[in-house]
Parts: C-alpha cells; sequence; structure tokens
C-alpha cells in the first residue's frame, strides 16, 4: 500500500512538471531563436526607444538577450563573443564604432550566425563580406534635409527673425559624434536644404556634444557666450543635444518676454515631442525607433530560421537585398500627434 502511495505520488509530481513545461511551450518561448542584441550604450534615450521596441516586437517570434556594450567596442566584442559561444542563433548588433563592423562579421561568419546591424550603417565593403548581413536604419541625409526644410519653413514666414536685417541666416550647429555617418549627414543636408530654398547662411559656430544633452547646453551656452543675439536659429543632430541648447538658452532669457531661438533637432524622442508642445523646441525629425526595432528583431527572427528575406516577409522594402530603410518624418507643433 505505502509502494502504491509513493508510485501516485510520483506519478502526480511528474504530471505536474510536463504540465508546467506545457504552459512554457505554450508560450512559444521554446521554439523561438535566441538572438543576441548589443546596444551601444543603454543611456542613449533614442537607443533607448529602439531597445524597447525590440523587446515588445520580439514577444512571439525571437528570444532576445539584449546587453550594454557601454559606448565600448572592446566590451561589444567581447558580448557577441558571448552570444556566439551560447550559441545564439541571430545577432542585432548597434555597432559602437562602425568601421568596427568588420570584424563582428568575421567572428559571426565564421559561426554561421547571421548578423542585422541597426541604426549605425557599417562601410560598404563591410556589407558585402557576406550575404546573411542585413542593415536596418534610416536615410540620415533624408532626416538633415527635413531639419533644414523646418528652419526654411520658419524664417520665411517670420521676417522678424533676420535680427540684423542682413538677409543672411547666422546659424549655430551641435554635432553628434565624430565621424559618425548620422552626424556629418545631418550637418550637411540640413544647411544643403536652407540654401536650395534660397536662404543666404552663415555658420557662426559649430561643435561636437555627442549626442548628449548636458554637453549640449555647455556647447550652447559657450556659443551664447562668444557670439550673444548675433545667433539667429540653432541645428542640433538629434534631440538631446537640442534640449540641452534649450536649457542654455532659457538660462539666458529666452522663451519668455517674447525673446525666442527657433531650435531644431533630430528623433522626436517623448522630451522632443513635449518640449514642442510648450513651445521651446520649434521642430524635430521622427527617428521611427517603433519601427526600426520591430525591423530588426523580424529580419534576425527571419534569417534564425533560415527563411527569405523579401518585403513580404518583413513589412519593409528591402534595398540591394540587405538594407531596410525606415523613412523620417517631419514633425512640428502642427502635426505632434504624428510622432506619439
Amino acid at each position: 500500500m505505502k509502494k502504491m502511495v509513493t508510485v501516485v505520488a510520483a506519478a502526480t509530481l511528474l504530471g505536474g512538471a510536463l504540465a508546467g513545461c506545457g504552459n512554457s511551450s505554450n508560450s512559444g518561448s521554446s521554439s523561438e531563436p535566441k538572438v543576441g542584441v548589443a546596444i551601444y550604450k543603454f543611456d542613449d534615450t533614442f537607443m533607448t526607444g529602439v531597445r524597447n521596441a525590440i523587446e515588445d516586437s520580439a514577444k512571439g517570434i525571437a528570444k532576445v538577450d539584449i546587453v550594454d556594450s557601454q559606448n565600448s567596442q572592446a566590451t561589444q566584442n567581447d558580448k557577441v563573443d558571448q552570444f556566439l559561444t551560447k550559441k545564439d542563433k541571430a545577432l542585432i548588433i548597434n555597432p559602437v564604432d562602425r568601421t568596427a563592423a568588420g570584424v563582428i562579421i568575421d567572428k559571426a561568419k565564421a559561426k554561421e550566425v547571421p548578423v542585422v546591424f541597426l541604426n549605425r550603417e557599417p562601410m560598404p565593403e563591410d556589407m558585402k563580406k557576406w550575404d546573411k548581413v542585413y542593415y536596418v536604419g534610416a536615410k540620415a541625409e533624408e532626416s538633415g534635409t527635413l531639419s533644414g526644410q523646418i528652419v526654411a519653413d520658419y524664417w520665411k514666414a517670420h521676417p522678424e527673425a533676420d535680427k540684423n536685417g542682413d538677409g543672411v541666416l547666422q546659424y549655430v550647429m551641435l554635432k553628434g559624434e565624430p565621424g559618425h555617418q548620422d552626424a556629418e549627414l545631418r550637418t550637411t543636408y540640413s544647411i544643403q536644404a536652407l540654401e536650395d530654398a534660397g536662404i543666404k547662411v552663415e555658420k557662426l559656430a559649430e561643435d561636437t556634444a555627442m549626442w548628449d544633452r548636458v554637453k549640449g547646453q555647455d556647447k550652447m551656452a559657450a556659443f551664447l557666450g562668444s557670439n550673444g543675439d548675433k545667433i539667429e536659429a540653432v541645428f542640433a543632430n538629434n534631440d538631446d543635444m537640442a534640449l540641452g541648447a534649450i536649457e542654455a538658452l532659457k538660462a539666458a532669457g529666452y522663451f519668455k518676454d517674447g525673446k525666442y531661438m527657433p531650435v531644431v533637432g533630430v528623433d522626436a524622442t517623448a522630451p522632443a515631442v513635449q518640449a514642442l508642445q510648450d513651445g521651446t523646441l520649434l521642430g524635430t525629425v521622427l527617428n521611427d525607433a517603433k519601427n526600426q526595432g520591430k525591423a530588426a528583431v523580424t529580419v534576425a527572427s527571419l534569417l534564425a530560421q533560415g527563411k527569405e528575406i523579401t518585403k513580404d516577409s518583413v513589412g519593409f522594402d528591402v534595398t540591394d537585398n540587405q538594407y531596410i530603410w525606415i523613412p523620417y518624418k517631419k514633425i512640428t507643433k502642427d502635426n505632434i500627434d504624428d510622432a506619439k
């Protein structure tokens, strides 16, 4: 009798354990491919939005392990080695240094693990190393053009913006990371858009603030110290730097008693949208974090399963068999809901 009770108890425990396994399987996690994700640094506002989008979009299609590279390429390379050792089926890499992508591709190719690069575009020659390498991002020149158009529209609609009446727009530029394609192209194309609109321009100052809000505030304070009221517009390669510039401008008496400065950024982050509502940010450009994250994890999941990458399978256009471009969108107070 005691033996029978023991057998029944054991069977009950085994049934419970199997039921627990069944619940896990029903969630889909056991059949979802493991995807290693390395972000260049977690405290970047825009990449936080992309990271959240990856986590949300991965549900049901991939099991993601997202790590912080801490803005160190050496650290990121170590994370890639760990993913490969754990036999992850695909990688999503937001590179610290875009020129180091070739090393990551070589490591992954040796293990037959596909790679999706995100937001920081590798060099073209590195992309050609393997047909299991993809890039998801947005064309930086487009964001620059839209930034310039926002300022051009304001300049033409507000004659008082030409403070000294010389018919020339005197501006300052806050740049992102030196050598980063987004920083270089946004800078070039934003000013080109002004010139294409028939506006004469003069650069009073330009400096890098490394995508950082505090650095943006410090650099803008220095610009004001050197140029004061000569400045007629502020360009920033991203919203964090634009918001930093706004803080420096506030300290200098702007945005009250009718004293205004047009400031434009890029990304359409939540704090930037709030600044638009407050009337301190003239405009920004939606860098679609949600769809960049969604596209990246979708492509990685498909690659991990050996499936074909097409517009039908991914949901986004695939260019040159390797690139998925997510379009930018101009955001001002007039269409602020489009950024939410």
